[in-house]
């Protein structure tokens, strides 16, 4: 059995942590270390119980105090070549370098990362396996690539990225060199691309579907779930999302 429950999500910071029998690890730390103590223990968890520390790529919201949180606690880090060498404090306890489409065992769970389109040295997202069920968790990426299809076709959990409505940051206050990164191809998933995405998946396998990375200022969470919904068939009332300070509780697979 998988568990999972969100830290966080969004541009303020992101953590994700995945349990399988005896192994738990946490998925990016976009917070400071005491920050991310706090939110730890408000799911049950103290630091100690974390067997690894996976980091999808560089930038503050996920990367955060990782490296103070993972030396402070002796968590070893997993994470792209790229990713390691592009962070500004890359001193963990241990690294393990990972690398796209090749999987990595730690303890009970089987991780495979994969390669998405964002504008960072080498961003990975992944899937996680007990062996029974597939969890995919897939945010920050600019377009959708049939491989992302591929991975979601598969997928009994699908943490899937619902960042901005195209209206919403055209009309927005960001500089329009931001608007320009978030919208391009190497930015973050738009509503209308999350929908396409699930459209194209044969989601017949998915049991669980979560909206990840809402933007607080160019989305609202009635324009995510509509294009969730409509990507699977379902009705918007149905569709969960993630909040910046909430993340999500507890969820199994």
């Amino acid at each position: 059995m998988l568990r999972y429950c969100s830290l966080g999500s969004g541009s303020g910071g992101n953590a994700l942590v995945v349990r399988a029998r005896h192994t738990c690890i946490m998925i990016d730390c976009g917070f400071s270390a005491q920050e991310a103590e706090r939110r730890l223990a408000r799911a049950g968890l103290q630091p100690d119980q974390l067997n690894a520390l996976l980091i999808t790529h560089e930038h503050g919201d996920h990367i955060g105090a990782a490296g103070a949180f993972s030396r402070r606690h002796g968590i070893p880090v997993y994470a792209s070549h790229g990713t390691i060498r592009a962070a500004r404090d890359n001193r963990f306890p241990s690294t393990l370098e990972i690398t796209s489409d090749s999987p990595i065992e730690i303890r009970d769970l089987r991780v495979i990362p994969f390669t998405v389109p964002h504008d960072s040295r080498e961003p990975t997202q992944f899937t996680l396996s007990d062996g029974d069920r597939e969890l995919a968790l897939m945010t920050d990426a600019g377009h959708v690539t049939p491989h992302m299809v591929e991975i979601a076709a598969r997928a009994d959990g699908l943490l899937l990225e619902c960042n901005h409505e195209p209206d919403m940051l055209q009309a927005g206050p960001y500089p329009e060199r931001l608007k320009e990164r978030i919208r391009g191809g190497w930015g973050h998933l738009p509503n209308h691309a999350a929908r396409d995405l699930l459209r194209r998946a044969d989601n017949r396998k998915l049991r669980s579907l979560i909206g990840m990375h809402l933007s607080s200022d160019n989305n609202h969470p009635d324009h995510a779930r509509k294009a969730l919904a409509e990507g699977v068939g379902a009705a918007a009332a149905e569709m969960e999302l993630a909040t910046q300070e909430e993340g999500f509780s507890w969820r199994e697979l």
